[in-house]
């Protein structure tokens, strides 16, 4: 999830969402129609498919993409549909986890035709409960997983708490209400004066982009998700779970549980909150690089006895 603020770990000049990238715009198709996306092209040492959170979109990974690319990996963030730039249908029913996770099947489909290089798949928050559910659905997909920032089921404590105003606030004033509500909140949070005025205004403009009924949809499927965290081990895929050292929404203690239970690696990302890749790059690049590397075996993929692991 993620809301207008930052990190008081994270330098004031800083343009995070805004910073410069090697990667170009493309489309996939998901299914509900287009699935936009930033793409850095293809690379030898695999792809990387980056799942932004609620309320987020692909630049929330912007300050990772470069970096990927210069490691040898093709690097490809997206808008879920209803998200930013990519458009979704007009009814909440259509969001759930089980629905966007079919959209990110499908564009995996499309990074894997073709290559037998390695794919590995990142969600970050709700991203990551996302990114569970493709995997649940189709292990042989991915190389790996990472949950950046996400938890082993709905989440709880203040931010739950927030999204429990949303219906009454769109069925009052749609998405605009929501933001001007977001706006007065975040003015009262002094994380927001860490975050430059073009980056403020960007917030507000993704924010206004997002579909009504998307945002009830995903709120919806994001505070009554179950623990699949049994389910998820049982399907052999290697595991990475990542968090700020302060996160805010699933909290460390959870996450790190579980890790525990998953039999996941798991790293603790300093001088972050609950957006790591834009808090710390640095920090969750090293624990990117460090988990992939750790991959046994390394070689390409032979799809006709599954995923390599």
């Amino acid at each position: 999830m993620v809301l207008p603020g930052g990190s008081e770990h994270t330098a004031p000049d800083d343009l995070r969402q805004l910073s410069t990238h090697s990667a170009a715009p493309v489309t996939f198709s998901g299914g509900a129609g287009p699935v936009v996306a930033l793409d850095t092209g293809p690379a030898e040492r695999g792809t990387v498919l980056l799942v932004a959170g609620f309320t987020g979109s692909k630049e929330d990974f912007a300050p990772l993409l470069t970096p990927l690319a210069g490691a040898g990996l093709r690097a490809v963030a997206i808008d879920q549909r209803g998200q930013y730039e990519s458009p979704g249908p007009d009814d909440p029913a259509r969001y759930t986890v089980a629905e966007l996770a079919g959209d990110v099947v499908r564009v995996l489909e499309q990074l894997r035709a073709g290559s037998t290089a390695p794919l590995h798949l990142l969600g970050h928050s709700f991203g990551g409960l996302v990114a569970r559910g493709a995997v649940l659905a189709d292990p042989a997909a991915v190389d790996s997983l990472t949950l950046l920032g996400s938890g082993p089921d709905g989440l709880t404590g203040p931010r739950a708490e927030l999204l429990g105003h949303l219906a009454p606030l769109l069925d009052a004033g749609g998405v605009q209400l929501v933001s001007d509500t977001l706006e007065a909140l975040a003015r009262n949070d002094p994380r927001r004066g860490t975050v430059p005025p073009a980056v403020q205004a960007f917030y507000t403009a993704r924010f206004l982009r997002n579909d009504a009924a998307g945002l009830q949809g995903m709120a919806d499927a994001m505070l009554s998700e179950p623990d699949l965290v049994a389910e998820l081990k049982a399907t052999g895929v290697p595991v990475l779970v990542a968090h700020g050292i302060a996160d805010d929404a699933w909290t460390p203690a959870a996450q790190e549980d579980m890790a525990h239970r998953l039999g996941a690696r798991h790293v603790v990302i300093d001088g972050a909150v609950h957006s790591p890749a834009i808090e710390n790059p640095a920090g969750t690049l090293q624990a990117l690089l460090g988990f992939w590397a750790a991959l046994a075996p390394t070689g390409p993929r032979d799809d006709t006895a599954g995923a390599l692991r």
